[in-house]
């Protein structure tokens, strides 16, 4: 069992609320200020499970929900032993999509959340969760061509958003409105992170 002395910071939203960019800044922010960070984006397409989920994604496979998200779930238990590495080392490892990404899906087509957090419980628990919300009908405006199945269905992104909201009530987690501009959105990330983790 390592010790760790790092953090562990998660985006979370729907496609195109700016998780991406935001983890990118943050990362940048954290590197200029003495400290070492790493942004593991999820799903890692460059792993065999990762294109597996790729195929899905793109409609070459056909799985049932809860065969899917255990894919997801494998995929970041491929890097486990990184994550822990990292964080040992006291690094800031930052997620573009985590934990939470299986339970909002997973629960928006019907699959049981409790179950969806087990599975995952000995995975690196995040130290904080930012939920960057926006409306599903946002990520179509923003991202108008070459949508992935999940990104194509109103109504279940609809859902995802609402299991969002439901687990950004828990310890760990701050809202944050991702209607705005990424300059608007990235000062309240850095007043989260400062206020609840203590870094510079």
């Amino acid at each position: 069992m390592t010790t760790k002395t790092g953090r562990l910071i998660a985006f979370e939203g729907l496609d195109q609320s700016g998780k991406e960019t935001q983890a990118k800044r943050l990362a940048a922010r954290v590197t200029t200020r003495g400290r070492v960070a790493a942004i593991a984006a999820f799903p890692d397409r460059a792993t065999p499970i990762g294109q597996e989920i790729e195929m899905a994604l793109r409609g070459r496979r056909e799985y049932r929900a809860d065969v899917m998200q255990l894919l997801y779930v494998v995929n970041r238990y491929e890097w486990k032993p990184s994550i822990e590495e990292m964080l040992a080392a006291g690094q800031i490892v930052i997620c573009d999509r985590y934990l939470a990404s299986s339970v909002a899906y997973g629960e928006a087509q019907g699959l049981d959340p409790d179950w969806l957090f087990d599975v995952q419980r000995f995975l690196p628990q995040p130290d904080l969760t930012l939920l960057l919300d926006i409306a599903p009908a946002t990520a179509v405006r923003r991202k108008r061509a070459n949508r992935d199945r999940f990104e194509s269905d109103l109504e279940l992104l609809e859902r995802v958003r609402r299991s969002y909201r439901r687990q950004a009530g828990g310890a760990g987690w701050h809202r944050i409105d991702g209607e705005r501009t990424p300059d608007e959105v990235e000062a309240d990330v850095i007043t989260a992170v400062t206020r609840t983790l203590a870094l510079p």
